[in-house]
């Protein structure tokens, strides 16, 4: 399958799709057919910021004609935060996407979580994952805005400093040991710099870009 993807929101996201289906394929001795089209982090943090559906959607369609073009047979957005308007792209899309919010909540339901914190940009903390985690009890830190700085500044730059980790680590422990969180979700794809995987963050964590990127990797193995 020829898979498309949105990307460049922001360029860490993009380096850890890349490198994820690159290694996918590669284990299963596919050859992996991708094409990548580049958004505007900042024009897509502005219409995030602004509820601005309709922009956002226009940007996603011409990205997808051009992918197009190339012979994708599917697409998927890189970006939790540009999820925000995955519906209304879905429905005007000339390929099918690959939804992030649909596989997250597939996953979350497997694992029979309850209560999950998140972390991730203030519209989908505040928004509680925009809404789709039915039966769970989603709770956003107390320091939200702290945190939504700290993704923004990490997300654009592809950095993540001491004082960005620390943000991260702090309230994931808080949602954890005081809100009884049995998980967090780490519901931006840029936050792979902050949780590594050879390093124990002392909770639970369930990393949505990677189930993403396996039902990407999943379906970009099909004929």
């Amino acid at each position: 399958m020829h898979i498309g993807l949105i990307v460049g929101i922001g360029p860490a996201a993009t380096d850890y799709y890349y490198r994820y289906l690159i290694s996918a394929l590669a284990c299963a001795g596919l050859d992996l057919r991708l094409t990548m089209a580049h958004a505007d982090a900042p024009t897509l943090i502005g219409n995030l910021a602004e509820g601005n559906i309709a922009a956002q959607v226009e940007i996603y369609g011409q990205l997808t004609n051009r992918l197009l073009q190339s012979g994708i047979e599917q697409v998927a957005v890189t970006s939790i935060g540009g999820h925000f308007c995955i519906d209304a792209f879905k429905a005007t899309s000339p390929v099918p996407v690959i939804d992030l919010l649909d596989v997250v909540k597939i996953e979350i339901k497997k694992r029979g979580y309850k209560r999950v914190g998140l972390l991730g940009t203030r519209a989908v903390m505040e928004s509680h994952f925009y809404g789709v985690l039915d039966g769970v009890e989603v709770i956003p830190p107390g320091n939200l805005l702290e945190v939504h700085n700290a993704y923004i500044s990490m997300a654009t730059t592809g950095i993540a400093t001491p004082e960005h980790r620390e943000v991260f680590m702090q309230a994931g422990k808080t949602l954890t040991s005081t809100y009884g969180c049995e998980s967090i979700l780490l519901a931006g794809t840029d936050l792979a710099l902050v949780f590594r995987k050879d390093q124990n963050p002392g909770f639970e964590i369930f990393d949505c870009a990677e189930a993403h990127a396996q039902a990407i990797a999943k379906i970009a193995m099909t004929q």
